[in-house]
């Protein structure tokens, strides 16, 4: 594709005046405004860049290919396509949820291109396996993707409070509730099964890079021994439990995850 036509398909934009570009990934059912109270705070720094995975928030839903997108190889492809389209080195990703494993792949791919990764609230697997908790049994996945084929506003209405936590901030169960809504419902189907069907233990050890891990308690999504397995898998990484509760500390606590991947970075680490 035409540099052009990927920097359109994902809604990419830019800003900040660094020669250094933090690359901001977001989950499901979310869009790059969700990266957007942290990602402002880095800007004085570093080039950042955003971006709506096709199928989320104004991305170019015609692109949306039900074959590309069967794993999550198909979305690590288009963050490969969008370093290209900007001529990135030494990037830093940073991907919240699913778009840790995202953000994973392509630094796998490409560890010229991302350098560095953060992964907020990853999860190789969700489905719990033999000795791996993963925090949810098939039968709760497969129960929860049949409440999203047939009710999607219902289900984002009832999931979305619960995913964030933090029950004493409605507004921020209100903003993640919005966020899920305003998603095309067959693509939100197909991704939901590609995200807590995915299995990528095995590309773990693979990531060549240096890896921040940042664990939010109270997570039902991605509970602590989730984040405790990837540190412990990926070679180069480091584990921060984070005071922030609940799935989406770039929404309850961007301050701390500011922070914390500021220190990451630091140029005398």
């Amino acid at each position: 594709m035409e540099k052009q036509d990927v920097l359109v398909r994902n809604n990419v934009t830019l800003h900040g005046k660094g020669s250094r570009a933090l690359v901001f990934a977001h989950g499901f059912g979310c869009d790059k405004h969700m990266w957007t109270d942290v990602s402002t705070q880095f800007e004085e720094d570093y080039r950042t860049i955003l971006f709506d995975h096709v199928g989320a928030g104004e991305s170019d839903l015609t692109a949306y290919d039900s074959r590309k997108y069967a794993s999550l190889a198909g979305y690590a492809q288009d963050l490969v396509e969008i370093g290209e389209a900007l001529d990135l080195s030494d990037a830093v990703i940073v991907g919240h949820s699913v778009s840790s494993m995202i953000g994973a792949l392509a630094a796998i791919a490409r560890p010229q291109m991302f350098s560095e990764l953060v992964m907020v609230g990853p999860s190789p697997r969700y489905i719990d396996d033999g000795d791996y908790t993963g925090g949810f049994t098939r039968e709760q996945i497969d129960e929860l993707l049949i409440f999203l084929e047939e009710n999607h506003l219902g289900w984002s209405a009832a999931l979305a409070p619960q995913i964030m936590g933090n029950a004493d901030r409605p507004e921020l169960g209100d903003r993640l509730t919005k966020s899920f809504c305003a998603t095309d419902p067959e693509i939100a189907r197909e991704f939901a099964g590609v995200t807590f069907y995915s299995d990528n233990r095995e590309d773990l050890p693979k990531i060549p890079v240096r890896t921040l891990v940042l664990q939010c308690q109270q997570d039902i999504i991605a509970p602590e021994a989730v984040g405790e397995y990837v540190h412990a898998k990926v070679p180069h990484s480091e584990y921060i439990l984070l005071d922030a509760t609940g799935h989406c500390p770039n929404l309850s606590a961007p301050e701390e995850v500011t922070r914390a991947i500021r220190d990451f970075l630091a140029p005398s680490r």
